[in-house]
């Protein structure tokens, strides 16, 4: 079967959808990326056919007007929601390449990341099979806990209408555009409906957020779909690092554009030195500015998570679904400071579970505060729940779980 997988993002909103892409490929299936164009290497890497989406999108990110928008707001909601206007420049560009590459691979189902607004549309176009596939929740609506883009641990009874934000947001604020595409570029009515959902799929662990009472059986909660690298091995130098002492603390923020680079990173070796701790530091996406090498602290632009945090005693980074699940798989504590969007959900879940201490507050913490955090992750208690977790992550299969779930629903709509 023929399935075209539409993601948009950085990094992380890539990377599992390389992972059900390589599980799709090994059950006989075809399969094509609709992603930033950024990430060409990598699809190719796997083998997979590419359809590239605007390089802007992600280069929005390194403007100063970007970077003003996250630094200004803080972490969580308002940094995202001041970072869409942005976006509407670009939007119909994404929309015609999203139209483009389906018309020309003619796929018999769709798989979308909830950002790639134009695959409900493109699917009922096509009048083929459609599934929301989300490395995090928000866009099915429960009782249990509130979208994740608030900075609420609970709304209490307003916990469900709250996920009206994730799941209307993006076609309301791109209403008139996305309009205007329907018109012009599908030739369908303006207005008209989107295909209806044949499944979601959650990509993280049950363990970490259990499934809610009240999401039915058309939706799945499958495990993290981490796209491993068996064959990586330290380089020698970093190899040299880590047997020449205690396992060092992971430090690194991802795709986290940089604000203030220089601060944080002096903070964070500053915090190292406080608490005694030796630190291994991931400087690719910026957010980390430079940092001079020393008997205690290695540099790295960044290493495969499921080979490199296992070697680790804990880690700190940004807190997103994928770095969060990478994280507690490797069975340590693990520390977070957000920046923005979901990243302060996870890192209350963190808490909630007992694996990592409270989270740091990017523009407000001091050293002393990041050498607590280092210390709070000796402790005997959270080292054993965040083992207890690692080893249930570890025992899932979310991708083989996805495929699963996506030809049963196949087949029974047969």
């Amino acid at each position: 079967m023929r399935f075209s997988i539409h993601t948009l993002g950085t990094r992380g909103d890539i990377q599992p959808y390389l992972a059900l892409s390589r599980g799709l490929k090994a059950r006989g299936h075809e399969v094509l990326i609709v992603a930033p164009a950024q990430f060409a290497e990598m699809a190719a890497a796997e083998g997979v056919a590419f359809a590239p989406l605007p390089a802007e999108f992600l280069e929005l990110l390194e403007t100063a007007e970007a970077k003003k928008a996250i630094g200004s707001s803080g972490a969580g909601f308002g940094a995202g929601f001041k970072l869409l206007r942005y976006y509407r420049e670009i939007g119909r560009k994404l929309l015609d390449a999203e139209w483009d590459a389906a018309r020309m691979f003619a796929p018999e189902a769709i798989l979308f990341h909830p950002k790639a607004l134009g695959a409900p549309h493109i699917a009922a176009k096509l009048g083929i099979p459609l599934f929301l596939a989300s490395p995090l929740p928000g866009f099915t609506y429960t009782s249990a806990f509130p979208t994740p883009i608030l900075p609420f641990g609970s709304l209490g009874p307003l916990n469900r209408v709250s996920h009206a934000l994730m799941i209307h947001g993006g076609r309301i604020l791109f209403a008139k555009t996305i309009r205007a595409w329907r018109a012009e570029a599908l030739g369908a009515s303006a207005r008209g409906k989107t295909a209806p959902l044949s499944g979601t799929l959650y990509g993280y662990s049950p363990h970490v957020l259990p499934k809610p009472k009240d999401w039915g059986a058309d939706v799945a909660v499958t495990g993290y779909w981490f796209l491993d690298t068996p064959d990586w091995k330290p380089d020698a130098e970093l190899a040299d690092f880590l047997a020449a002492g205690d396992p060092p603390i992971y430090i690194g923020f991802g795709s986290m554009p940089g604000i203030d680079p220089q601060r944080l990173a002096s903070l964070v070796v500053d915090g190292l030195k406080r608490a005694g701790k030796r630190g291994l530091l991931a400087t690719a996406g910026g957010a980390l500015g430079q940092i001079e090498p020393s008997r205690h602290i290695h540099v790295i632009s960044g290493a495969p998570h499921d080979r490199l945090l296992p070697l680790m005693h804990a880690t700190l980074h940004h807190g997103g679904a994928g770095t969060t699940g990478a994280a507690l798989r490797s069975g340590n504590p693990t520390a977070i400071c957000p920046f923005l969007g979901d990243q302060p959900f996870w890192a209350r879940r963190v808490v909630a579970l007992g694996v990592g201490p409270k989270p740091l507050v990017k523009d407000a913490m001091t050293a002393e505060d990041l050498a607590s955090a280092f210390l709070a992750m000796d402790d005997v208690g959270m080292r054993a729940r965040a083992a207890e977790i690692g080893t249930a992550i570890r025992a899932e299969n979310g991708v083989a779980a996805a495929i699963d779930f996506i030809e049963r629903k196949l087949n029974q709509a047969r």
